[in-house]
């Protein structure tokens, strides 16, 4: 081909491709003889003649010569669907109803079969199915829905649901009880497909319709905590409501109910909480030791504490500063009483200032995130732990080691004269745990089931260690064993969380006394027996979390769960497993 011909544009004009070319007439057509069965003539036919016996069936109407890119006859084309209107992102689909939900997919696997009974509690059933994957959830049963045909305002169900989320998480609740009551708000609206997630300053819950859908995501971040236990007990009661089928609660009555939760009063005054604190410390020193003398001087080394802590708050300090402040009263009565020579044990004065300042609340939050597989937020209220016990430290050790430079005879040894007292004991471990209590705006109504609890702590971890000999970390173990399953007891029976029933409990078992000598230690050059007495501290810490989780966990599996006995009934976190 020349490059002349490269050059030439191409036709754009339709050929048939059985045209003669041009130039050439259809007389000159080259015609082959063909010959006939059964004679022996032959005749002249077109190579493009029809084979004789084939007939093609004309109609009246079909045009002798049609175009080769016609469509035939019969062959419909198939026209597009009209494209849906351009909505907003948060509009519900046209193809929901709040009362049929669409059906999901079904896995290759099949669908196992979940009872959920509805006299098991919300926490239990919504546990239950927030372990499972999306695609093997039951159907939601019809309980909160919305009068109107579109079904629940989306935005609005997801408004509400982070909402309540941000005060659980706020008050230092877990991370899976706060996805779980965030499954239940939503599921109790008709949003079943919906996921959860939670994080230590993250809430978020993505929502999708349906297999072709677009998802649907929102957002929260918590930016301020505090501790009100009554407002987190009011909280669960509003979810046990939205959960029950036999309640009806409206979006808007739900919306008016949650601002009324937020704009309560804490049920007790500062003054309240101030002397609360210094009796949890006087009631502490009594535990290792102390006298009256000693109960007296605690008291008032708390209270200063707490107001100075009050006071950095006030101004904005972060609470690594009002941990710091806080610790250093208590620490500063010990040494001066010391150093006036008062015949008192400084240790116990130290250790019970100590005792209300131990975040045993978030400590034991920390470990159940982790065990129940959130290990992200689980690393973070471990990083907050830390920084409290920093601040801790900083000022214990600030004033002992003015107290040492000023010759205070202050010796670890000390902890080895903690006199066996066992009704007095008793009684001030349930003093503790009440104040603990009034520290943590519990109701009034379950103060007197936690103090019991603490009570039975106290005991069980005394029997255990003073009378058997048992290792102090095993018998803190199994006593705050016993606190979490009494705890998931009582708020079973009340319908409420369980961290009002277990945190105040665990207050008489908290590691004041191997912190205070550790630190000591520390202040005194001996860095060896500091490290092995703080280190002490840690594994009773522990002991206390995981013995309250575990708890936990042994009062759930002898619960009669959703599905009966079978092991779909209750699944365990498959994100921990590694097999």
């Amino acid at each position: 081909m020349t490059e002349a011909e490269d050059r030439k544009p191409q036709s754009d004009e339709t050929r048939s491709v059985f045209r003669a070319p041009a130039g050439v007439s259809m007389t000159q057509v080259q015609l082959i003889p063909v010959i006939q069965p059964g004679d022996g003539e032959s005749s002249t036919t077109s190579e493009f003649a029809l084979p004789d016996g084939l007939a093609v069936p004309r109609t009246g109407t079909e045009p002798e010569s049609t175009s080769e890119f016609m469509v035939p006859e019969g062959l419909g084309i198939p026209q597009p669907a009209a494209a849906e209107p351009e909505g907003s992102a948060f509009s519900p689909p046209s193809t929901y109803s709040a009362r049929q939900a669409p059906p999901a997919f079904t896995p290759p696997g099949g669908i196992p079969v979940v009872s959920l009974t509805k006299d098991v509690p919300w926490q239990d059933r919504m546990r239950t199915m927030l372990r499972m994957p999306v695609a093997e959830r039951p159907a939601p049963e019809p309980v909160q829905r919305a009068e109107e045909e579109g079904g629940p305002a989306v935005p609005r169900v997801f408004d509400l649901t982070l909402r309540i989320g941000e005060l659980l998480l706020a008050g230092g609740e877990g991370a899976e009880d706060v996805e779980t009551a965030m499954f239940a708000v939503c599921r109790s609206y008709g949003l079943d497909r919906c996921e959860p997630n939670v994080t230590f300053t993250q809430l978020s819950i993505s929502y999708q319709p349906s297999l072709v859908d677009d998802p649907v995501t929102a957002s929260r971040t918590v930016r301020r905590r505090g501790t009100d236990y009554t407002r987190l007990a009011a909280v669960f009661q509003l979810v046990d409501d939205l959960s029950d089928p036999e309640t009806h609660v409206s979006l808007e009555e739900a919306y008016r109910r949650l601002a009324e939760i937020r704009r309560n009063r804490h049920p007790y005054p500062g003054w309240v909480l101030t002397g609360a604190a210094g009796l949890l410390a006087g009631t502490a020193s009594v535990l290792v030791g102390g006298g009256p003398l000693v109960f007296l001087a605690a008291a008032l080394g708390a209270m200063l504490g707490d107001r100075l802590a009050w006071l950095c708050a006030g101004r904005g300090l972060p609470e690594f500063y009002q941990f710091t402040v806080a610790a250093m009263p208590p620490a500063a009565i010990g040494v001066a009483l010391t150093v006036t020579h008062v015949d008192v044990k400084a240790s116990a004065v130290i250790t019970g200032g100590l005792f209300a300042l131990l975040p045993g609340r978030a400590l034991v939050a920390s470990v159940q995130d982790g065990l129940t597989g959130y290990y992200i937020t689980a690393s973070a209220r471990l990083l907050e732990v830390m920084y409290f016990f920093v601040g801790i430290v900083t000022g214990v050790l600030l004033v002992l080691y003015f107290g040492v430079k000023l010759g205070a005879p202050l010796t670890p040894d000390a902890a080895l004269g903690i006199s066996e007292r066992p009704v007095l004991q008793i009684v001030a471990s349930m003093l503790l745990s009440l104040t603990f209590a009034v520290l943590l705006q519990q109701e009034r109504s379950t103060v007197l089931w936690v103090t019991l609890n603490g009570g039975v702590a106290w005991s069980v971890y005394a029997s255990m260690h003073h009378v058997g000999g048992i290792s102090p970390v095993a018998s803190t173990a199994v006593a705050a064993g016993l606190v979490g399953l009494f705890g998931q007891l009582l708020s079973r029976y009340r319908f409420a969380s369980a961290l009002p029933f277990t945190t105040a409990a665990i207050g008489p078992l908290l590691p004041g006394s191997a912190t205070y000598f550790g630190l000591l230690a520390i202040a005194q050059n001996n860095i060896d027996k500091g490290l092995v007495s703080l280190a002490k501290a840690v594994s009773l810490a522990m002991a206390i979390a995981i013995g309250v989780n575990l708890g936990s966990e042994i009062f759930r599996l002898f619960l009669r769960v959703p599905g009966g006995a079978s092991a779909e009934g209750r699944r365990a976190a498959k994100r921990t497993r590694g097999f």
